[in-house]
């Protein structure tokens, strides 16, 4: 099932081109030792800013470990990945109502949702696996839960998507 693309925002356009000007300059110079990619708290930042112009999320306080914000009456928790793996989670006090999980596509400038739908599902799934630290599920893993999302349980996109 091909998935639906969003665009970036334009000012992240803007960051996504320079990063790329980054890396042609410097191929073959250092690129074995520097990747320059994009990762950590910066790929979250910008799932965050997806969920806030396609969904109309409402960011909550940096303090609220487990729940980025709010959509409507649920709380959300926001993932992106922009390498095709999928989210980490580690255990919180707190759990989201509801899950959007974003795979950025740089080199396109576009992204897609690949999860939309309830936390529990995915907790559940994580509670099965071993460990007490951070826990992780493949992008298949969560592309295989959101088949399984009811039309009702998924949080309504605000503007429409790309083709594929």
């Amino acid at each position: 099932m091909p998935a639906d693309w969003i665009e970036l925002p334009d000012v992240l356009k803007n960051f996504v081109s320079a990063h790329e000007k980054v890396k042609l300059h410097y191929k073959g110079v250092c690129s074995e030792r520097l990747k320059f990619t994009l990762d950590g708290n910066f790929v979250g930042d910008l799932g965050e800013v997806l969920a806030i112009e396609y969904f109309d999320l409402k960011l909550g306080s940096r303090n609220s470990e487990g729940v980025d914000g709010k959509i409507g009456d649920r709380t959300v928790q926001v993932k992106a990945t922009g390498t095709r793996r999928g989210p980490a989670f580690r255990k919180t006090k707190l759990n989201a109502d509801h899950l959007l999980f974003f795979e950025i596509d740089f080199g396109n400038s576009r992204a897609h949702v690949v999860y939309n739908g309830p936390e529990e599902p995915v907790r559940a799934l994580l509670a099965a696996r071993r460990g007490n630290g951070q826990k992780s599920l493949s992008l298949a893993a969560m592309e295989k839960l959101d088949l399984n999302v009811q039309d009702a349980d998924r949080l309504p996109m605000l503007q429409t998507t790309l083709s594929g």
